[in-house]
């Protein structure tokens, strides 16, 4: 707990209340190693570990952990910032946003279970997760090149190609790695580095975006315009208050907002090829 949270500190306040090389923040990674240098001996002592350490001499438990970490940061990074994205640029309720999010979680929803029963059946599962993988990395460069002029339906066209992937690549691939006894602490262990990297890719791209959206703003509009959409500037920059403000300024934000978070997608794309390179290399157990 120790570990996790101050790495998840660390990745919210970087670059956004504390700069990269400040003390704060090379504190929280430097306590975040310690912690897990910590963990590591007292897990080899403990009569029932946590997390035992023979996990991780699996090499299939390895090479899921990391293509679970990787795409953990792809996922939530990007699925985080869409529903408010589509609140910003079609200026739509909250709710109507949620259901525009229907291609990408209903795609995951019927592929994961298509893709559940084939590897049942087959008994094969590397070319689904590998596919799977590479149709997020798809996705997330698909996502990138959005504007606030493209069509919706061509948006929930591409959040349906990365909903796809997700759908592919989530196979639990560690259960087959273990004996049944261990089957549980296993894929348990797998989804807490999942939740990890969920929970830093989100704080991750939600600093990044804040601070470049900042930047944008200050870059494109005069100060009393950006004044005037609230008394706090641009933290007040809720997608009810954007509606509300006339053009020229609308726009403006609009672009700005498109501009500060849909690059975000093309660096986390590189991510699931991460994922799918390192997951040629299991073996169909």
């Amino acid at each position: 707990m120790a570990g996790t949270s101050a790495l998840v500190l660390a990745t919210i306040w970087g670059g956004n209340q504390y700069a990269w090389n400040s003390p704060q923040i090379i504190g929280l990674l430097i306590a975040s190693v310690i912690a897990v240098l910590i963990f590591i001996p007292v897990e080899n002592r403990a009569a029932e570990p946590i997390m035992p350490m023979y996990l991780f001499t699996n090499r299939n438990f390895l090479l899921t952990l990391g293509a679970s970490l990787s795409l953990g940061v792809a996922m939530f990074g990007a699925v985080e910032y869409i529903p408010t994205y589509l609140q910003m640029s079609l200026g739509v309720s909250a709710t109507v946003a949620g259901l525009l999010m229907i291609p990408l979680m209903g795609a995951l929803l019927v592929v994961s279970i298509i893709t559940g029963r084939l590897v049942s059946a087959r008994g094969k599962y590397k070319a689904y997760v590998v596919t799977g993988t590479a149709l997020v990395a798809l996705g997330l460069y698909l996502i990138s090149t959005i504007t606030p002029s493209t069509p919706t339906w061509i948006f929930c066209s591409y959040m349906a190609v990365m909903g796809a992937g997700l759908g592919m690549s989530m196979q639990f691939i560690v259960q087959n790695a273990f004996p049944v006894t261990v089957v549980g602490t296993a894929t348990a262990a797998n989804n807490f580095f999942r939740q990890v990297g969920s929970t830093v890719g989100a704080s991750l791209v939600g600093g990044l975006f804040t601070s470049r959206l900042s930047s944008l703003l200050s870059e494109r509009m005069p100060a009393q315009a950006v004044a005037s959409a609230g008394e706090h500037g641009t933290s007040s920059l809720t997608p009810e208050l954007v509606s509300r403000i006339p053009e020229p300024i609308h726009g403006i934000i609009v672009n700005a907002y498109n501009d500060a978070l849909i690059p975000l997608f093309l660096y986390l794309a590189p991510l699931g090829l991460i994922s799918a390179l390192l997951l040629l290399f299991i073996r169909e157990d």
